[in-house]
């Protein structure tokens, strides 16, 4: 029984270093963790991998000492475990889209807000982040942006009249921390693309907004889901 347990808790550590692996080397990590936490999920893959075969081995050979009347076996419900661990390695999950931008808490923009120096007005938009943008644009009512042009990345997350909301989550450290941060992207000519597309948008601040900052678009171009989806 002992041993049984052994072999199942040395499988299972291995098959979870695996998918850390897995995880790090496909670049899918991004899609729950920071960008720059790669190389420790690295190392803890390799760790638990050593830990996992070297506790299986050790397992194996007590099983072959173990008197040949004990028919003892693995409790059914630890093997269990093996299950979302082999789903991990097969099938990634999305990262997080639309559906929780309005079922969890957002970032405030106001918060953390400072006096911003205006931009300086260059050849092409100058590319932010939805966070700086909105703060900006409620500094002394978006002063420093000064109607320069601004290059926004985010995923759609829902359409409104003329226009759509742009959202990208803000993480401290990992996905279950994530708040979104939404921008009202405003004046598109059409239909808004599809819910959880990914859109660079290039436009200017509109003054007078309440409690979402709001852009007004010149372009919006689809593009794929960027390597690092969270901010």
């Amino acid at each position: 029984m002992v041993a049984a347990v052994s072999a199942a808790g040395g499988t299972i550590t291995a098959l979870a270093g695996a998918v850390l692996l897995r995880l790090t080397f496909t670049g899918t990590y991004t899609r729950y963790v920071r960008a720059g936490m790669g190389p420790w999920l690295a190392i803890a893959g390799v760790l638990l991998v050593m830990l996992g075969v070297t506790t299986l081995v050790r397992a194996l050979r007590h099983a072959r000492l173990v008197d040949a009347h004990d028919h003892g076996g693995s409790p059914p419900v630890g093997w269990l475990l093996l299950a979302p661990i082999a789903a991990l390695l097969l099938v990634a999950p999305p990262t997080l889209g639309s559906y929780g931008v309005d079922r969890g808490a957002a970032v405030d923009i106001r918060s953390g807000a400072r006096g911003f120096e205006p931009l300086a007005r260059g050849d092409g938009p100058v590319p932010m982040t939805l966070l700086e943008f909105g703060q900006r644009a409620f500094d002394r009512d978006g002063a420093s942006l000064a109607g320069a042009a601004v290059e926004l990345t985010g995923f759609v997350a829902g359409g409104e009249h003329d226009g759509f909301r742009l959202a990208r989550y803000q993480i401290a450290c990992c996905a279950a921390d994530a708040a979104p941060v939404v921008v009202r992207v405003v004046g598109i000519h059409g239909d808004p693309p599809p819910r959880d597309t990914w859109v660079t948008v290039t436009g200017s601040s509109r003054p007078g907004a309440t409690e979402i900052p709001e852009l007004a678009a010149t372009s919006v171009i689809e593009i794929p889901e960027p390597d690092g989806p969270y901010k």
